[in-house]
């Protein structure tokens, strides 16, 4: 029986492609079985509300220790909480 993917989205302070590169360098050393990518898209604006968004998907991922390495490599690094609307009617 295989194991379910687990998803994990998080928002960093990452500005260009090449900060990017370097940071997904050091979480593939930390987490080669993990997909790891960045969306750079929305950096116009000041962090959180310009941001890039970091995916990390595997069986078991280690939010803090992602979070410790894109801090260490000098950016923020901030959990994409899930907002759900409830609609009560």
């Amino acid at each position: 029986m295989s194991q379910e993917s687990l998803v994990e989205v998080f928002t960093t302070n990452i500005q260009c492609k090449v900060q990017a590169e370097t940071t997904l360098k050091k979480l593939q050393t930390a987490f080669p079985e993990s997909k790891i990518n960045f969306d750079i898209n929305e950096t116009e604006l000041p962090y959180p509300a310009g941001h890039t968004i970091l995916r990390v998907e595997n069986h078991t991922i280690n939010a803090e220790e992602i979070i410790r390495i894109v801090n260490l490599s000098g950016f923020r690094c901030d959990i994409l909480e899930d907002k759900k609307r409830c609609t009560d009617n």
